[in-house]
């Protein structure tokens, strides 16, 4: 008889160990939350320093380049805190063997891989983007309607699903590769052009930079898109909400593919 396991229960024992091994090692955790704060000030220094020099840049003022901050802060928080340690561990998984174990165990390996272990600490920088859209937006008076909440919030989900569906991506290549911290510090590069909208890219060499990281592989949409959505700068009738959308849905499809298609390629550690 096959066991199907209830995975929002099995989602909320794996927060509570994560929660326990955190209050476990409570120096390293405070270390964490000061680190973060850390660089959430001065990340807001630097561009305060800046905005005193210039009224706006790429037409984004203070106030709304930072609601646009928050927003990629957020998605970033996200993505770190269920998904980075995990995949980061993946490696590991194969090269110590232990990756027979999750294999046997009778739920979906990619749900298992992904979620086991969680980096709490990056919760603190959901609060702290949280802090800094709200006063964004308060600072403008931008009126935010219920739609206009909801719309932001799954428009935030596809970011952390696009992101997701890269990482997983590139965590897959350690079975046929043994470590892949090259190709994992390649996410970190590519993911560092999201840190600034999409309208910063011009030139010739920007107008290319801006079509392949809008288009061929979208990480520039996934954070403008939202920060323009909630600031009420899209354009009306603009498609590019669709097309980070359909490219997280393929994103998610992909990677999943690359998963179980990489899967096939292991050979356990007692073959």
């Amino acid at each position: 008889m096959s066991v199907h396991p209830h995975y929002g229960r099995v989602f909320l024992t794996f927060f509570r160990n994560s929660l326990v091994r955190e209050m476990t090692f409570r120096g390293n955790f405070m270390i964490e939350l000061v680190t973060r704060g850390f660089w959430f000030v001065a990340q807001i220094t630097l561009f305060e320093i800046i905005y005193r020099s210039v009224p706006s840049i790429a037409g984004w003022s203070r106030e709304q380049y930072f609601a646009f901050m928050a927003t990629g802060m957020l998605i970033n928080a996200l993505v770190e805190t269920f998904f980075m340690p995990n995949c980061a561990n993946f490696s590991e998984l194969i090269r110590l063997g232990n990756l027979d174990f999750v294999l046997l165990k009778p739920i979906d390996t990619q749900f298992l891989v992904s979620f086991e272990k969680m980096n709490l600490a990056m919760l603190n920088q959901v609060l702290m983007a949280g802090a800094l859209l709200t006063y964004s937006l308060y600072t403008l008076g931008q009126p935010i309607t219920f739609a206009t909440a909801v719309l932001y919030l799954l428009l935030i989900a596809v970011g952390v699903a696009f992101f997701y569906s890269l990482m997983i991506t590139l965590a897959s290549t350690s079975i046929w590769f043994g470590r892949n911290q090259g190709l994992y510090d390649f996410w970190f590069y590519i993911t560092v052009f999201a840190r600034y909208p999409r309208n910063i890219y011009r030139g010739p060499v920007g107008d290319v930079m801006s079509f392949t990281f809008s288009y061929a592989l979208p990480i520039l949409l996934v954070v403008t898109v939202p920060a323009r959505l909630l600031l009420s700068t899209l354009e009306p009738g603009s498609w590019l909400p669709y097309v980070a959308a359909t490219s997280a849905v393929a994103g998610i499809i992909i990677s999943r593919a690359v998963f179980h298609w990489s899967l096939k390629s292991y050979r356990s550690a007692s073959s």
